[in-house]
Formats: structure tokens, sequence, C-alpha cells
């Protein structure tokens, strides 16, 4: 850690470097100082987060703070903490993830929180799910977690995210049920999808306008995969082509489910109140913000 005058007095212990380094990362602009520095120190340390409060007057090995300071340089160069340990805690579960992928949000937790109850509100002992633009396959390996008779099929357009997705799927014990598989968009083999369609359509499609890209913050705009952030338009594109194509994918009882934007849940109401082919059945607020963050939508003329 820097040089000070105390230095050579105080040893640089735990409890010393947890206290230094949230004011340093504070002072960076880094998110969540605090929790920021348990995760790079455990990381550094190879404990788990808890048993740094266990060990407040232990002093770390050079080798270990050789690697901490240079997880906390980068850290406060704005690379994400997630990447720079590999992980991510999602729906309780954890996931690989490193800059091919999306770093999954809390708020999407609320798409896998209503997929898990609309699949459960159903007497269909063997549905089958489709998540498109996949990432890590946090949504998909999440419901396949929680659902254990379901199927899924998940699809990305990047190869390096699918790969990710197939580690984190065998290390949750549900890569016999989940096929994955690298299409662009709606273009899927036919032999993937099942005969009478889809019973549920999860997706988070890229949604931030290009013109918006400059707002993110740094650790995203400058480390996320722009590919699954932004659909280099107005960001409503993909809403577009669901609201005109997926209905050929989805069984006549089926639900379709989106997660849309900070403040984007009207404009995604708008599209498909355009097709007549697409019934409207619930909204719900992320416990983030407040915002309106998924849409529900089933076939007109499905019964619910």
């Amino acid at each position: 850690m820097p040089s000070s005058p105390t230095e050579k007095t105080e040893p640089w212990t735990i409890q010393r470097l947890l206290n230094w380094t949230k004011g340093h990362l504070a002072a960076k602009g880094v998110g969540e100082p605090r929790l920021a520095t348990e995760v790079l120190l455990a990381q550094a340390l190879g404990c788990r987060r808890i048993d740094l409060y266990a060990r407040f007057d232990r002093v770390p090995e050079p080798g270990q703070l050789d690697v901490f300071r240079d997880l906390v340089k980068r850290a406060a160069g704005h690379t994400p903490i997630s990447y720079l340990v590999g992980r991510k805690e999602f729906y309780s579960l954890e996931f690989e993830v490193s800059p091919a992928v999306l770093i999954p949000r809390p708020e999407t937790e609320l798409l896998v929180q209503q997929a898990i109850e609309t699949v459960r509100g159903w007497d269909r002992p063997d549905c089958h799910l489709l998540d498109l633009c996949t990432g890590s396959g946090c949504i998909a390996i999440a419901l396949l977690k929680n659902l254990p008779t379901v199927r899924a099929l998940a699809t990305d357009v990047s190869a390096d995210a699918l790969a990710i997705a197939a580690r984190n799927a065998a290390a949750h014990g549900v890569d016999e049920r989940l096929t994955l598989v690298e299409a662009d968009r709606l273009v899927l083999p036919g032999d993937a999808v099942p005969a009478q369609g889809f019973d549920l359509i999860a997706c988070n499609p890229p949604y931030v306008a290009v013109g918006e890209m400059a707002t993110l913050d740094a650790n995203v705009r400058d480390h996320e995969p722009h590919l699954a952030l932004t659909d280099g338009s107005d960001g409503l594109s993909f809403y577009r082509l669901l609201a005109e194509e997926s209905a050929a994918l989805l069984q006549p009882e089926g639900a379709l489910l989106l997660e849309v934007a900070d403040g984007g849940a009207e404009a995604v109401r708008e599209i498909f109140a355009a097709h007549p082919t697409w019934r409207h059945t619930g909204t719900w607020r992320d416990a983030v913000a407040g915002h309106e963050r998924v849409l529900r939508y089933a076939l007109v003329g499905a019964p619910g």
C-alpha cells in the first residue's frame, strides 16, 4: 500500500487495509467502496469475505499484498469488481463472468422471479423455456435451478459468452437440461424449437440507445460488452422484432417476459399494442429504484 510516515511502525493489517482502501476507492468514485474492498481483499487472500472479520490483526504475506495492490489499482480505474474476481452472485447463485458478458444485475432477478411464478402457475410437467441474449446464462440457469422439471434453450450471438454460459450451467448441474445455441436474434435452428412452441420466452435484450451510451458509468461504458448493452439504434429494435416475430415461437398458452430500460416500459407497451397478436398481462417494478422493469405478454385468445 502507499507509503506513509507511520508505515514502518504500523503494519498493514487486514483492518488497516480495509479502512484505507475503502476511503481510497470512495475518493475514486467506485460504487459501494466497503463491499468492493472486502471482495478484493478476500480474493487476494483466498478466503471468504466473512473470514476477514475474524482476522483483523493478521498481516497478509507480501505476495498477497502485491495481488491486492494490483486489484485495487484496477478497481480505482473503474474496472468492474466482478470482472476482477471473475464472478458475480445472482439469484443466490454464483456465476462466472468476464468482459465477454454483461455482469448480472439485481434488477434482472425480477425477471427470473416472475418467470418462475408464471411457470409454477401452470399444470405443465414438461415446459420448454427460451432465453434470448443469454450472456452468462444467469437467467436460464437460475430458472432451471428453481424449476427442476423444465428444459431450456438459451441463445446468444457471442460464442465467447456461450462458452461462459456452458461452464456456468455445468457448475450448477443443469447442463443436461440446457441447450446453448449461437444465434442472431430470433434465427433459431428448426430442430431447436419444440413442436408446439416454447411455453415461455424470456429476454433481457440490449436496450441502451446508442445516443445514451456516453452517459453510462465508466465501469459499464468502458468495460462491459457494447454488443450486449446497445442495439446500435434507439434501444427498442429488439422489442419491435419480438413483437413482430416471437409469436411464431410461442405455444398458444405461453408467455413472453421482457426486461426493459429505466423509463422504457411505456415505449415497449406501445410497440406491442400496435400488434393485435399480443395481450399485456402484467408489469412489475424492481426493488432497486422502483422502475417498471418487467413486462409480460400472452397471445390474444389465450386464457388467463
